[in-house]
């Protein structure tokens, strides 16, 4: 037994290390979250001007683009108030220091961020937490115009803070309204909702809904009432965004548990202390299976081994419930150096390895953009240098929109002082192109489109786009490529190749 447990361990060692070595992929989700609430990310500090918030946003999305990420997750409602004009919530104090104060010089923090977001090719998720009302009822700004002092039948207070009822038929499409308002005014590429269904439960204290239990429990069992509630929403949800514009996602990123073994044979074999389904009322796996949702982010902040709620056993056990929706890892940057077990440079690498090795993960999200600052045991390095060296598309998805661009066409080619300046026109009528990736291969390489270290550029549309190669040798012989991609990364066929030849008459030659 222990000579076969050894092979077993080195089979596992050999595995990893050919997995590691294999070529990045090209497609992948790399995303940061960058929460607002009690200013944890952004901004920095209540009241700063206009002007520094957009600094500290552009900085924040500098750094994740080196980074390679290519999507940010930003809350913009975290607690029944909002980071951009609405017509139903009052301005976020989390940007002025009081409730209902517009931003001063005057913008639209929500339209300014998805826009710089766009700019820099990334996808802009808008963040909510459907329930939470008021942080902290002994010390939240909260404005006349809240809906807390609208609507007070509609909450209830829960270990200092206030939440909607989730139980009210009113609450569920008040939140829904919320969201669809959004999604129809707003360029967002995705809504996002993390673990806060109900409460985290507090030792000794039962969430107050029994008022509504008893108007509309209709003799089910309560913890089943509080899963049917919320599946009422996500459902609702799903269909309104959907209405209003088919190509958004919807995303969830719950607690890392699902249900433990030793209460459901489909649970995981973990010892988890809290559980979505049991404690949270969030039946992931029954979205999931029902397609209300396109893509689900555990947040699985744990280190491989851990004793109760190993990363590697959810890992894999998330990799079995995706149900064909995408399935990203979120990952606890947040941890970095918090114990001797975190101190580890290389816990998060390899969770990011380990998550590659399974065709049925696409990605990852990091918690939170903070922390990365100081580059915390070279994460950043790590990131920038190696796993993340190269550019990724975004996964697919197949049930949204997927219509490929038409392929785009080089138009000329020019040598300049600092490099080689290449030109194409956009062919695609349906106007469907956002982007551009351009491939250049090596005399003697095969053109081969699904290795990503041979993407040079991924370039934003625009009506005469081009791209200057400084690392373009002159004297060397080279093969260029061009593609196009939609907005959910749909990619077009290749263009004509732009071949590279010194010795030929004409410099360039287009096929």
């Amino acid at each position: 037994m222990l000579k076969q447990f050894i092979a077993g361990v080195i089979c596992w060692f050999v595995f990893m290390h050919q997995a590691w070595a294999q070529l990045p992929p090209k497609r992948e989700m790399r995303a940061v979250w960058v929460a607002t609430v009690e200013n944890i990310d952004w901004p920095s500090r209540r009241g700063l001007s206009s002007d520094q918030q957009k600094q500290e946003f552009i900085s924040i999305l500098n750094e994740a683009q080196r980074n390679g990420m290519n999507a940010m997750v930003v809350q913009v409602r975290p607690a029944a108030d909002a980071f951009y004009l609405s017509p139903y919530e009052p301005w976020s104090e989390y940007l002025t220091g009081t409730q209902g104060q517009a931003p001063y010089p005057y913008y639209d923090p929500l339209a300014f961020m998805i826009e710089e977001t766009h700019k820099r090719g990334m996808e802009f998720h808008a963040w909510f937490n459907p329930y939470r009302a008021v942080f902290n009822v002994n010390r939240s700004s909260v404005a006349s115009t809240h809906i807390t002092r609208q609507k007070p039948q509609w909450f209830l207070t829960y270990d200092g803070k206030k939440y909607f009822d989730p139980g009210i038929p009113e609450v569920r499409e008040y939140v829904t309204s919320i969201i669809k308002d959004v999604v129809k005014r707003y360029d967002v590429d995705a809504i996002h909702f993390d673990d806060y269904f109900y409460p985290y439960r507090v030792p000794g204290k039962e969430f107050p809904d029994n008022n509504s239990y008893q108007m509309y429990g209709r003799s089910m069992n309560k913890d089943d009432w509080r899963r049917s509630n919320v599946d009422a929403i996500i459902n609702m949800l799903s269909k309104a965004i959907k209405a209003e514009k088919p190509y958004v996602k919807f995303g969830i990123s719950p607690f890392g548990v699902w249900r433990n073994r030793d209460r459901d044979p489909e649970g995981s074999y973990t010892r988890g202390g809290m559980t979505n389904y049991d404690d949270l009322y969030a039946d992931i796996v029954k979205w999931l299976k029902n397609g209300w949702i396109d893509y689900v982010t555990p947040q699985l902040y744990w280190e491989r081994g851990h004793r109760l709620v190993a990363y590697e056993i959810l890992l894999n056990w998330w990799s079995q419930h995706g149900y064909g929706r995408d399935v990203y890892i979120g990952h606890g940057v947040y941890k970095i150096n918090s114990n001797s077990i975190w101190k580890n440079p290389n816990e998060i690498p390899r969770q990011i390895e380990e998550a590659r090795t399974l065709n049925t993960i696409q990605g990852s999200f990091f918690y939170s953009a903070k922390s990365f600052m100081g580059n915390p045991l070279g994460i950043e390095d790590t990131l920038r240098n190696h796993l993340y060296k190269y550019p990724a598309l975004r996964p697919t998805m197949s049930w949204l929109p997927n219509t490929a661009p038409e392929a785009p066409n080089f138009d000329d080619a020019i040598e300049r002082t600092t490099g080689l300046e290449i030109r194409w026109s956009d062919t695609d009528t349906l106007q469907h192109t956002t982007q551009y990736v351009l491939y250049r291969f090596e005399e003697n390489q095969v053109i081969n489109l699904t290795d990503p270290t041979k993407i040079i550029a991924i370039v934003q549309q625009t009506s005469d786009p081009m791209f200057l190669d400084v690392s373009y040798v002159k004297g060397r012989k080279y093969t260029y490529v061009v593609t196009a991609l939609d907005r959910l990364q749909n990619e077009s066929l290749a263009s004509n190749p732009l071949r590279i030849s010194p010795g030929m008459k004409t410099r360039f030659d287009f096929e």
